[in-house]
């Protein structure tokens, strides 16, 4: 079985809900700007992100989008969004589009490929 392109995936998504794809949509592309050398690929039914090493990943899911941190729990939540209890991993939930700034999205995805980066 050949593996899902990103966009074969946000094509899906399109179809399923609108409204996430926006938000999964806008969060790609506040990576693709923020950082240089930024690769992706499809993996857990999400979009994974490295620059050197993986740092983020976006998932969406019925409710919400879901961006995850790969090593979330090493950074000091400076704006309190950050979500989840395991080991290693947090998280921010996004419901519409306009939560991306408000929840600080940029700031977070700056700490979390510092962490990541860290952590090697």
């Amino acid at each position: 079985m050949a593996k899902q392109s990103v966009q074969e995936l946000l094509d899906d998504l399109r179809l399923v809900s609108s409204q996430n794809y926006d938000i999964v949509n806008t969060v790609r592309t506040l990576i693709m700007q923020a950082f240089d050398d930024v690769a992706e690929e499809v993996k857990y039914g999400g979009i994974l992100f490295s620059s050197g090493v993986q740092f983020a990943g976006v998932f969406a899911y019925k409710a919400h989008v879901s961006v995850e941190f790969r090593n979330g729990a090493s950074i000091n939540d400076p704006f309190g969004f950050l979500e989840g209890t395991g080991i290693g991993r947090r998280h921010i939930k996004l419901q519409s589009v306009s939560q991306i700034p408000d929840k600080q999205l940029a700031e977070y995805l700056a700490l979390a490929l510092k962490a990541s980066t860290e952590e090697r």
